[in-house]
């Protein structure tokens, strides 16, 4: 699984107009699944995302998580993580899950997060969405399970 985590002073995901989701001060978190990813790495990666101390202190330095900054979650499925590139222009999703696999391990994803405490609104999985963010630093923070980077 893969994430990348921008840190937002608002963001919003919109389907054919309408607001699906939509939070102030947080994360917005997009969020891959691969071909043989598992409720492990889901587990993993919720871990990761809600201990992530991104948000600054009364210092200015980066040392506080979402939870301590009483922060929304913006969580939007997005295969197009798992775009390949390295043999053309053309991306490759061959290493994406299957749709049916995905939404089980983004609706666990989501499980976890909200079991940590953490207030979590979505996209539409499988829809064409609209995404707005204001990136705050900019942060943003890549993640996979597999600890590519």
């Amino acid at each position: 699984m893969r994430a990348l985590v921008q840190r937002v002073s608002r963001a919003k995901a919109t389907v054919s107009g309408q607001i699906s989701g939509e939070i102030g001060l947080g994360l917005l978190v997009l969020v891959g699944i691969g071909q043989g990813d598992s409720r492990a790495e889901a587990d993993y990666l919720a871990d990761k995302v809600a201990g992530l101390r991104i948000f600054e202190d009364e210092a200015g330095k980066m040392n506080l998580s979402i939870a301590e900054v009483q922060g929304g979650l913006l969580v939007v499925s997005q295969f197009t993580l798992y775009g390949d590139v390295r043999r053309g222009k053309r991306p490759s999703f061959d290493l994406a899950a299957s749709p049916e696999q995905a939404r089980d391990l983004y609706e666990y994803f989501l499980e976890r997060l909200r079991a940590a405490g953490l207030p979590c609104q979505t996209g539409k999985f499988q829809e064409m969405m609209s995404v707005e963010s204001v990136n705050e630093g900019p942060v943003t923070i890549l993640l996979d399970s597999s600890k590519l980077f």
